[in-house]
């Protein structure tokens, strides 16, 4: 029996549907060089971090431990991740990025619009909240350098 071509806007199947091993952060070694040299973002599920590389392209991993949930909740995590991931591929800076769902987001009841809530202004490098609700440093004194001297 022939294959029907695919309508316009649906959905890859089988093997074309997946992430491309070149896209993915996979070895542990990789992992652990960007939890040690990256630079971390808190959102209030997620840790992200970011190690710079030296290709044009981006790469992404997920850490989604069985702290957060059983099985059914760390697949749906893990499948919001990649889709975020999908969509805004071309917001992610060039290197790796890794994701790490935490203890909460199990509970959360998470869906896409919230996970592009918490992780895009991340990624764009926009402040979470309004600058207006974070306490204010008490203004160095004119004699007192803002910086070790």
């Amino acid at each position: 029996m022939p294959l029907r071509p695919r309508a316009q806007g649906a959905p890859l199947a089988g093997a074309q549907a997946g992430y491309p091993k070149q896209a993915r952060v996979r070895r542990r070694a990789e992992f652990t060089a960007c939890y040690e040299r990256g630079r971390r973002l808190h959102s209030p599920h997620f840790l992200l971090f970011l190690l710079p590389g030296h290709e044009a392209r981006s790469r992404t991993g997920m850490a989604v431990s069985r702290k957060v949930g059983d099985a059914v909740t760390r697949n749906r995590i893990k499948r919001l991740l990649r889709e975020f991931f999908r969509l805004h591929a071309s917001a992610l800076p060039s290197g790796d990025v890794v994701a790490v769902a935490k203890r909460q987001a199990g509970q959360a009841g998470l869906d896409l619009a919230a996970v592009t809530a918490e992780l895009l202004p991340l990624l764009q490098g926009r402040p979470r909240h309004d600058p207006g609700t974070r306490p204010q440093r008490a203004a160095a004194s004119e004699d007192q350098a803002p910086w070790p001297t």
